[in-house]
């Protein structure tokens, strides 16, 4: 469903598309596209194909591409024109937390804050204030397909006629792993914790002494990802943090500062800029605690033996949910589910691939994000290529005939749309 998932992908696109028509608005002001009371201009066109072309890796010269990407174009607003008139709403809130989360994720991949101000020639707040209402009519279409789409059902029946009407059309079932582990990260080793813990305090004093807690956490904090901004980590709900440091931050009053918090990346200071609703806006300073070579041993030491209980006989899942450090899975015996050999994370792939079924690997190292534990998996179950039958992969195909159903579903309503709404393309 090409209109829905560009529709959802929209969010990405909004920040490319202010910041090509801001630039080009003065030159390329044509109308290409009048939808209801809102119009679409070839500026807007132009970045979108853009962000198109970018997105997808195909050649801009497609035939056809112009076309296409204002007739998606054109959808949107004719869901963002019907949810108006179904009196849709979101609120300020929402639009402010989406918002903030985008220019986030665009502030990371440009640099700094101050870059992309550069690169919109305008300050941040200006930029809010530009495409915040871009930025409503997106999550109202959202809200509005959810609403539509979101409750759809399929009958046994119905998966039983859409597999005998396209079972030749569906190709084989690609090879399937069920997986389980039991994931142990290295502890501090305590001489390079105390080590941490007093540079960090020196940061705490010249804080204290008056010292911009910005200023502070561009020169001296060891997390790549905010050190640039200041440590600014914008807006973010619950959930989004690790357990020590989402404690730690909801507990602040705004303006205020943290004690040292340990976190498995290291040592933070942390400073709340602003709470909005059950969303904070923290920074923070982090010193990493160097892991040595014998904390590292001590781990691998401990799941080896873990292996040999479980090879000799022992529950997999007693000991994952005893020993396992992976938060996520250890409550449910360290499964890992079900998925497609092929499609596991490039880092993770040479430890699963040469397992049999039943077999467990030694212990391999594994990174997570800016850390590394290490882990043993258990290989399951394993399932080889095969044509689908209702019999083995009943859910896998109940999932495509769903998506099946959807699709005509909303291709049927968005013709509604345009008969019931006034659009004109004028490319």
């Amino acid at each position: 469903m090409k209109e829905m998932k560009s529709v959802r992908r929209a969010f990405g696109a909004i920040l490319i598309i202010m910041m090509y028509s801001v630039s080009q608005a003065q030159t390329l002001d044509r109308i290409v596209a009048v939808v209801g009371n809102d119009m679409i201009l070839e500026s807007e066109l132009n970045a979108q194909v853009q962000f198109f072309v970018f997105n997808n890796r195909i050649d801009p010269k497609t035939q056809g591409l112009k076309e296409q990407v204002l007739q998606s174009m054109i959808n949107e607003k004719l869901i963002v024109a019907k949810a108006i008139e179904d009196s849709v709403t979101v609120t300020d809130e929402e639009v402010s937390q989406q918002l903030d989360a985008v220019l986030q994720q665009r502030i990371q991949q440009v640099g700094s804050e101050s870059r992309l101000e550069d690169l919109y020639g305008m300050p941040l707040s200006r930029i809010k204030r530009e495409f915040r209402d871009e930025m409503r009519k997106n999550l109202l279409a959202q809200k509005l397909q959810q609403q539509r789409f979101g409750t759809t059902q399929i009958s046994r029946l119905e998966v039983e006629e859409f597999f005998k009407t396209y079972k030749d059309s569906l190709g084989q079932v690609p090879e399937e792993v069920e997986l389980a582990h039991i994931f142990v990260k290295p502890k501090f080793d305590e001489e390079a914790k105390a080590a941490a813990r007093q540079k960090l305090q020196a940061l705490v004093d010249s804080i204290t002494a008056g010292a911009a807690f910005s200023e502070i956490a561009k020169r001296h904090s060891e997390d790549p990802g905010s050190a640039a901004q200041g440590g600014d980590l914008g807006f973010v709900r619950r959930g989004q943090f690790v357990k020590e440091f989402e404690s730690a931050v909801f507990a602040l009053q705004e303006g205020t500062v943290s004690g040292i918090v340990e976190s498995e990346f290291g040592l933070h200071i942390i400073q709340l800029l602003e709470r909005r609703g059950e969303a904070v806006h923290p920074r923070h300073i982090l010193i990493r605690i160097e892991r040595t070579k014998a904390s590292d041993d001590s781990t691998i030491a401990l799941l080896k033996s873990l292996r040999e209980r479980a090879v000799a006989g022992e529950n997999f899942a007693d000991l994952a949910k005893k020993y396992s450090q992976d938060e996520e899975t250890a409550s449910i015996g360290g499964s890992l589910g079900v998925a497609e050999l092929e499609q596991l994370d490039k880092n993770f792939y040479p430890t699963v691939a040469p397992l049999k079924e039943g077999e467990i690997n030694e212990p391999a190292k594994l990174t997570v994000g800016n850390s590394y534990g290490y882990h043993i998996v258990l290989m399951k179950k394993r399932t080889l290529a095969h044509e689908p039958s209702l019999e083995h992969d009943y859910h896998r195909i109940e999932t495509i005939a769903m998506n099946y159903k959807r699709n005509k579903e909303y291709a049927s309503w968005l013709e509604g749309l345009k008969n019931s709404i006034y659009w004109e393309a004028r490319l």
